[in-house]
């Protein structure tokens, strides 16, 4: 994965990713294009495919709506990276196939960065600093649910 970096703060809720007033849909092209819109008006306009999200700590706190993790992942997200994330989040995330990554160096990315992460070796790397650290490892299972492209996706080909 390799994408311009956009940076947002810590504790960025549910809500913010995605406003409870587009959850009367669950048609994750619809939710995509409201993403973040209540923190970056323009950003679903702004943000390109492969594009990945920094932010502070406790990413995704609030409500358990797994809209929040579709409505990134649908609107070209590849990542988002932050020193943690909400429980909930965190697994929503994952079930729907979209890589985040806990690292605790996030204040030393800048937003407009380009970064790439490599998944076999663990690391983040900031091309625009020539810069590399290590994230997190993700557990075994959770990468066969990204790998997979998500929870549903990963089941059906486990019934094949």
């Amino acid at each position: 994965m390799q994408g311009k970096v956009w940076k947002f703060g810590s504790n960025v809720d549910t809500d913010l990713i995605i406003a409870a007033r587009y959850l009367n849909t669950s048609e994750s092209s619809e939710l995509a294009k409201h993403v973040m819109e209540d923190a970056r008006p323009d950003f679903a306009n702004l943000m390109q495919s492969g594009d990945i999200i920094v932010a502070g700590e406790n990413f995704g706190c609030g409500s358990s709506r797994e809209h929040a993790p579709i409505a990134l992942k649908a609107a070209g997200i590849s990542a988002v990276i932050a020193p943690s994330f909400a429980r909930i989040f965190y697994r929503n995330a994952f079930n729907m196939g979209l890589p985040i990554f806990e690292l605790e160096q996030v204040a030393e990315i800048q937003e407009g960065d380009t970064i790439r992460i490599d998944m076999d070796k663990g690391e983040i790397i900031n091309i625009s600093q020539s810069k590399t650290y290590r994230f997190v490892p993700i557990p075994d299972f959770m990468q066969r649910l990204v790998d997979a492209g998500g929870l549903i996706e990963f089941a059906k080909q486990e019934r094949r």
